[in-house]
């Protein structure tokens, strides 16, 4: 069965959460439950009211394998052309290799498209080199140095 990439619903939350604890290199950064804590139905709505975000999932043969949020950002600069940032991109541990980010990242670049972006940027952690790896071949140019400060 071809996978299928998709807006996210409510009822994909847990399925989400628990994939981005994949994301962690802390086993207490998600709360998986069960139950899954509000917190997350709390975000996942206020994620749904902003038009700028867009949480997809993609599917394989019904089961959810990944999950990526794409944030368009306004924007004073470029003439006011706006930008836009992947966030939380994840395909399970044992669905990799088989199309499921690329597919994700193809989605993710056609919102960015569509909301007439100038540019679609995204960070990794640097400890994931298969990571780095995917995004190059995926057409991402390392352009850049980022710096964070954990709050």
């Amino acid at each position: 069965m071809l996978a299928i990439v998709r807006p996210a619903t409510e009822d994909d939350l847990p399925r989400i959460v628990e994939l981005l604890q994949q994301l962690s290199f802390d086993d207490r950064r998600e709360d998986i439950g069960p139950p899954l804590p509000d917190v997350y139905l709390n975000a996942f709505r206020q994620l749904q009211a902003d038009p700028g975000q867009h949480l997809l999932v993609v599917e394989d043969d019904g089961r959810i394998v990944g999950s990526v949020t794409v944030i368009v950002c306004p924007n004073l600069s470029h003439k006011g052309t706006p930008w836009a940032e992947v966030e939380n991109m994840i395909v399970d541990d044992a669905a990799r290799g088989r199309g499921h980010g690329e597919a994700l990242i193809r989605e993710a670049i056609e919102i960015a498209r569509r909301a007439g972006c100038y540019k679609l940027t995204l960070t990794s952690n640097n400890k994931r080199t298969d990571a780095h790896r995917f995004y190059e071949r995926v057409g991402f140019k390392q352009t850049h140095r980022g710096f964070r400060i954990s709050l």
